[in-house]
């Protein structure tokens, strides 16, 4: 991944914008590499029993990411909202090759 360069070293608007563009590129190689998890968890769960969605996965997920947000000064409802989506999205993913619950 491309070096940052930080917020408060950035001159001018279209220096800061570079840096957006970039994280943004950097969000979405990670979002891809989190759906290739989620490709081999359809993979294994047949074999453990499991079906797509696990409630108590997904609430001990949004409670993690509210705890991290908070730590890291991101506000915990936004980010419970992102994180749901990306589950719902995840569980539908898995099951395409599973099948509904």
């Amino acid at each position: 991944m491309p070096t940052l360069t930080p917020p408060q070293d950035c001159a001018t608007m279209q220096d800061l914008r570079v840096q957006i563009d970039k994280l943004d590129r950097q969000l979405i190689e990670m979002l891809v590499a989190r759906a290739g998890y989620i490709d081999r968890a359809s993979e294994l769960k047949p074999g453990e029993g499991l079906p797509a969605r696990i409630p108590d996965r997904v609430e001990d997920v949004v409670h993690r990411v509210r705890a991290s947000s908070a730590e890291l000064g991101m506000d915990p409802d936004l980010a419970e909202r992102l994180w749901r989506m990306l589950i719902d999205w995840s569980i539908a993913r898995e099951e395409r090759v599973l099948g509904p619950d």
